[in-house]
């Protein structure tokens, strides 16, 4: 037993992909791919894309919604986990990192099961409100422009059903939201973000210390 979390190691990290992550070979491929982008540190580490897989199946989610997708990792991982009717709706910005995302969804056979949304998440995710769409979503992956992430958790919980669970990705942003002198635009809105759903009456919270820091948020 430990009263803390674990201070990561290269050595500790390595051998928890080794032993904890079952990666699957298109997934792999991905990563590979986008280790070549100057982007690449956008990506989601394999041991969270594995904690996605199995949070997909431990809600039994059917319906998943993505605000911000990249070159498609972690879209890629949670559609693996969704049964055949399973729908994920992935939303983003780019051309050039989606069609990355695209391909490596074709060639692990998943890309009947994911639409892509090319337009700024915030009218997207009013569009789906503006739907009817509310209520019918069973999880959510927060991974967009941190400036705007007060405004993408309070629709995501507007979309969620009750029992659904809302994932935030680098609440802790690389230690930057607990340094007083940190005061840009993308670390106030995690600040806003983290405090906002401390907050919030209407989830139950977890924040993990996993990868650069994931928020779990069940929707009462």
């Amino acid at each position: 037993m430990s009263r803390r979390s674990l201070q990561m190691t290269d050595a500790i990290l390595d051998y928890l992909v080794r032993h904890g992550v079952r990666e699957h070979p298109q997934l792999a491929r991905l990563r590979e791919e986008t280790a070549g982008l100057a982007e690449a540190n956008m990506q989601v580490a394999p041991e969270q894309g594995a904690l996605l897989q199995l949070l997909v199946r431990l809600t039994g989610a059917r319906r998943v919604l993505e605000v911000g997708t990249f070159t498609g990792y972690s879209s890629l991982a949670m559609a693996l986990a969704l049964p055949d009717d399973g729908r994920l709706t992935a939303c983003d910005v780019s051309e050039e990192w989606t069609a990355v995302a695209r391909r490596h969804w074709q060639a692990a056979g998943v890309g009947g099961r994911i639409e892509l949304r090319l337009a700024p998440a915030l009218e997207t995710l009013t569009a789906l409100l503006a739907a009817g769409e509310g209520g019918r979503f069973d999880l959510v992956f927060l991974d967009a422009d941190k400036e705007n992430y007060p405004a993408y958790a309070a629709l995501a919980l507007e979309l969620l059903r009750p029992g659904g669970l809302l994932m935030v990705d680098n609440v802790l942003w690389s230690g930057r939201v607990a340094d007083p002198s940190a005061q840009d635009a993308d670390t106030a809105g995690i600040r806003a973000l983290n405090s906002m759903l401390r907050d919030e009456p209407r989830v139950d919270l977890a924040m993990l210390p996993i990868a650069d820091g994931l928020t779990l948020a069940r929707k009462r």
